[in-house]
């Protein structure tokens, strides 16, 4: 029932993808927002479930990657607050579906525009369930190639282009510092999975360097990097100068990106990580 709850975005993004022709608009628009709608059921039923019963639970589909004492496996947890999450996502997403279905109703590539929203709360599903950081760095990337795409959907348009190749340059400069902050956090622990993370982070708090005048704690400033990829994905002061540009995209894209989704993926970033 859990990865169910991820792959139903995956799957109305493959089925109206590559049958889209087959069903036209109508159908497209039906289908996906049937399906963010069960997801969205399915994932107040998770919720229900975790929360009632106090569960923490983890998947681990397969290994990733293997390089020494660097182990990468394709895992998710499932808490009290990857759930709650959960919920928010799929809700915020379902009601974009269902707006974007009038709204982009006359548009010829309705369609596309389908697959790109289903494909965006796929990634941020995976984001949200990730249980060790290359997997929530899979879905942080994901993120942000579907951001491009739906700013620049109206791609005939010059406006569009810049304003898409924008957020992506700067982006790219969040993307920087949570890149520091993992390399860092594996550095320090020769792990990036989350439960050896927190079950290690009182013990890292002793550790401390010095650098000038300043006494900085190690774990502290792997949380700084990490917040910095924060900073950029959800368009934070000195990393905030795409998100105007970035109203070139259909207005459903505002509301799922800028609104509700990217606020919550800072807020869940500060919560697991402070």
């Amino acid at each position: 029932m859990y990865l169910l709850n991820i792959l139903i975005p995956l799957i109305s993004f493959f089925c109206v993808g590559c049958f889209g022709f087959l069903i036209g608009k109508k159908g497209a628009m039906l289908l996906t927002t049937f399906l963010l709608m069960l997801a969205t059921c399915l994932s107040y039923i998770v919720s229900t479930t975790i929360v009632l019963n106090s569960r923490f639970d983890y998947i681990t589909l397969s290994s990733w990657i293997t390089a020494d004492n660097f182990i990468v496996d394709w895992g998710f947890q499932f808490d009290i607050l990857t759930s709650l999450m959960f919920c928010v996502v799929c809700s915020v997403s379902f009601l974009v579906h269902m707006y974007s279905c009038s709204y982009m109703s006359q548009d010829p590539h309705v369609t596309r525009f389908m697959c790109y929203l289903s494909l965006f709360t796929f990634f941020m599903l995976v984001l949200v369930a990730s249980d060790n950081l290359i997997v929530l760095f899979f879905g942080w990337e994901g993120v942000g190639i579907c951001s491009y795409l739906l700013i620049n959907f109206w791609f005939t348009r010059i406006s569009a282009n810049k304003a898409a190749i924008k957020a992506m340059i700067i982006n790219r400069i969040g993307d920087v510092g949570l890149l520091l902050g993992i390399l860092w956090v594996f550095e320090l622990i020769q792990s990036v999975n989350f439960d050896v993370i927190f079950s290690l982070s009182a013990y890292l708090n002793t550790y401390i360097f010095h650098w000038g005048f300043l006494k900085l704690n190690y774990l502290s400033l792997s949380c700084v990097f990490l917040f910095i990829g924060s900073m950029g994905k959800s368009a934070q002061i000195t990393l905030h100068t795409w998100l105007p540009d970035a109203m070139e995209g259909p207005t459903p894209v505002s509301a799922l990106i800028h609104a509700a989704t990217m606020v919550s993926l800072l807020s869940f970033n500060v919560f697991n990580l402070f």
